[in-house]
């Protein structure tokens, strides 16, 4: 977590989304490719390498569930996928959240943190119990990987207030009790860990929407020193003053993905490619790129302007 902060200080705080559906993709690029998980994987590659080189994000966060649903094939393109990330010095952040009873957690981990899908960080979902989250956190030694998580806490969508918002008899919401399981994770890791001890973030971090502005400022000064994803950001809604405030302190990285995977669909640069049913590949990597740095700037935009 600490390297992926300091990354969204160097790059800028956003978080290119790859979740990539076949349809995202022109159909007259898709038909060059043996199947859509093929069309996918070039598709992923050329955005990687476009954002890599201007520079215009600190990670990439990959959906399984995309991939899962192509099938065989598309668990192997999400394998693939991980792979390039890594290859490329920025970090890899998997969307699966996991949570599940001790030993199912514990595969969970050794799937996702070694062998054919290693990824850097997860997401895990925390409401089946504060014992699901236990084994992920052995990864985080340095010997293990230094691997992270993001928890869900308050999350974009809105059903949300479903369970997170709920009030506990004792006083506070649920979502508090999660926090505080958060930064208690992360204090016992950097007093019983020497090679943390400097380090700015906890080995988790909190998965925090965009979309409620009306909790951003107190979930910010809440939890100060708990680095946020936070996804809502365009295509959800989420406005970039909302995002611009989870940044704050501790600092956070804020997905956007169909923003970018689909902005060749409104992009002007290429509407007569578009029109008449010539679009290549780097055109739309192009434009997912030009996607991405004006959302960079945008965010920092807001940033400056708190």
């Amino acid at each position: 977590m600490q390297l992926l902060q300091e990354l969204s200080l160097k790059n800028g705080p956003l978080c290119v989304g790859l979740d990539t559906d076949p349809s995202y993709i022109p159909e007259n690029i898709r038909a060059q490719y043996e199947s859509p998980a093929a069309a996918v994987l070039a598709y992923n590659k050329a955005i990687i390498d476009r954002v890599v080189a201007d520079k215009s994000a600190c990670c990439f966060k990959v959906q399984i569930a995309y991939y899962e649903a192509m099938g065989l094939e598309g668990m192997k393109v999400y394998s693939e996928t991980l792979k390039y990330i890594r290859s490329t010095g920025l970090i890899a952040i998997s969307d699966i959240k996991r949570g599940d009873i001790g030993a199912t957690s514990d595969a969970y981990a050794r799937a996702h943190f070694t062998g054919d899908f290693e990824t850097d960080i997860i997401t895990i979902n925390p409401y089946m119990g504060f014992d699901t989250l236990q084994p992920f956190t052995k990864y985080s030694a340095p010997e293990q990987g230094g691997k992270g998580a993001f928890v869900l806490l308050c999350t974009s969508n809105p059903g949300m207030t479903d369970i997170e918002h709920q009030k506990l008899e004792e006083g506070g919401l649920l979502l508090e009790r999660v926090g505080a399981e958060i930064e208690r994770i992360g204090d016992e890791f950097r007093y019983s860990c020497a090679d943390y001890n400097d380090q700015t973030c906890g080995i988790f971090g909190a998965v925090v929407g965009a979309t409620q502005e009306d909790d951003a400022r107190w979930l910010r000064d809440k939890y100060a020193n708990t680095f946020f994803l936070i996804p809502g950001y365009g295509a959800q809604g989420g406005a970039a003053r909302i995002a611009a405030t989870l940044l704050d302190k501790a600092g956070g990285t804020v997905n956007s993905s169909r923003g970018i995977l689909c902005a060749w669909k409104k992009d002007e640069e290429i509407a007569a490619a578009r029109d008449n049913g010539t679009l290549k590949l780097e055109d739309i990597a192009a434009s997912a790129a030009r996607a991405s740095l004006f959302s960079k700037n945008d965010l920092l935009g807001a940033k400056a302007s708190l």
